[in-house]
């Protein structure tokens, strides 16, 4: 059963503005560790590529703490919510700590799609339960 759905656009300029005014410190703010790894690498590369990376962490994590119904308040914050991809591609999310703890109580399985363009990335995230539901039974 579906327990939540979020979606987000984000301007890819907006990012690169932030990060013209903050610098490092605006991408350690929003992604996880192994996220910023990443960012790094694609960033050397083509920095359009990292800027645009960047633009769909923080549009996945918008949409996620959407679903959840929680906005960006405790236990949900920008590091505890990382978005991986899977050998295929398919991006996941993974959650760390307290967010990990919380959203594992409920039962939950959350399922993230994201994309970009030159000036715009988005998300969409579902968010439903493992449990049957009394239909089901």
């Amino acid at each position: 059963m579906i327990v939540g759905i979020g979606t987000d656009v984000c301007d890819v300029r907006r990012i690169q503005a932030t990060m013209e005014r903050q610098g490092e410190r605006f991408a350690h703010k929003v992604l996880s560790d192994a996220e910023f790894a990443v960012w790094q690498r694609r960033g050397a590369r083509w920095p359009q590529r990292g800027l645009r990376y960047l633009a769909t962490r923080f549009s996945a994590k918008e949409a996620f703490s959407k679903a959840i119904g929680l906005g960006m308040r405790m236990p949900m914050t920008w590091r505890h919510c990382e978005i991986a991809n899977l050998p295929s591609g398919q991006p996941v999310i993974v959650l760390h700590g307290e967010l990990q703890n919380w959203f594992a109580a409920r039962g939950w399985r959350a399922h993230v799609t994201v994309t970009d363009e030159t000036d715009y990335a988005a998300s969409f995230v579902v968010v439903e339960t493992l449990e049957p539901s009394a239909h089901q039974a």
